[in-house]
């Protein structure tokens, strides 16, 4: 489903259902790094960020088939214009590149540091989100 469609008469439930699923994707992320599945609970982490966001999108009539599209317009739109905190823009922006070599990268070696920072990243903006569809 592509949150560009009908935003009038679906984006609010749409952006609600996003939200909902970055919540789930944050609660998988929790649980595979309690099981020490740093890789996984990076890559479920950062969907969760990427729900998130989609979940703002989705009250505008945009979307974007790339990743990189949709973050760069986020914080193009919502980091710059300071709707969002800068240092979270950062922290997005990382958590992209974490997900990227824990998914991609077969030598690279996932940390439980990290793993806590992309999930407490993913925690973060989700409470953002959620602060800012009761705005909306």
């Amino acid at each position: 489903w592509d949150c560009g469609m009908n935003q009038d008469v679906f984006g609010k439930e749409l952006a609600r259902y996003k939200l909902e699923r970055a919540i789930e994707e944050a609660d998988t992320s929790k649980l595979l790094y309690d099981n020490n599945k740093l890789r996984a609970a990076n890559n479920r982490a950062y969907y969760s960020i990427y729900y998130a966001i989609t979940a703002i999108l989705c009250l505008e009539p945009i979307a974007f088939k790339r990743h990189k599209d949709t973050l760069a317009y986020f914080n193009k739109n919502y980091v710059h214009t300071g709707k969002f905190p800068k240092e979270m823009g950062r922290a997005i922006s990382k958590a992209a590149k974490i997900r990227h070599a824990s998914d991609y990268d077969e030598f690279y070696v996932a940390s439980r540091e990290e793993a806590e920072r992309q999930i407490s990243t993913a925690g973060q903006l989700i409470g953002l989100v959620d602060e800012y569809l009761k705005d909306e």
